[in-house]
């Protein structure tokens, strides 16, 4: 059986724009900028919140302001598909610190992993304790050079 999608309507849509824009405005706000009551807003949070639309909120951290300096995208083919080894895959990669997203991806290669780090050196050394104990084909690393969008709101009006 497929679990449908809990329906949202254009109210619910604008109150997840702005929320995306600035998690950090107040009920009262939110109610203001999306044309409700403070109570209706917040029924519509407690829904949007209880059926996993919303999943929380993050402060934006300028990293290279804290000295994490160097974005790397790596990109990884393996020769081990099975459920066990990927399991093992991802609570190597969980204790990783330096990982702030990981996916599984189709194509040419299997995984892609989002990496923040201080510096080569730095990387360096994620690099020398990712490929510890594991038999890969291939890694390889792309250099961000910029952020030229990122962390961009998602367009819910196309729904």
């Amino acid at each position: 059986m497929t679990q449908q999608a809990p329906q949202i309507d254009a109210i619910d849509r604008r109150i997840l724009t702005c929320l995306q824009i600035n998690g950090s405005l107040s009920q009262r706000e939110l109610a203001e900028q999306v044309g409700l009551s403070q109570n209706a807003c917040w029924r519509r949070l407690q829904r949007l919140q209880d059926s996993g639309i919303i999943t929380g909120s993050q402060a934006a951290v300028d990293l290279p302001a804290v000295g994490l300096d160097l974005t790397v995208f790596v990109m990884i083919r393996t020769r081990h598909h099975s459920k066990e080894w990927s399991e093992e895959f991802r609570k190597h990669v969980e204790k990783l610190p330096e990982v702030v997203d990981f996916y599984r991806i189709g194509g040419d290669w299997d995984y892609l992993l989002k990496v923040v780090t201080r510096g080569m050196r730095g990387y360096d050394a994620f690099y020398q304790k990712l490929i510890t104990d594991f038999d890969f084909s291939t890694v390889t690393g792309f250099f961000s050079m910029e952020a030229i969008l990122q962390n961009r709101p998602t367009d819910l009006t196309r729904l």
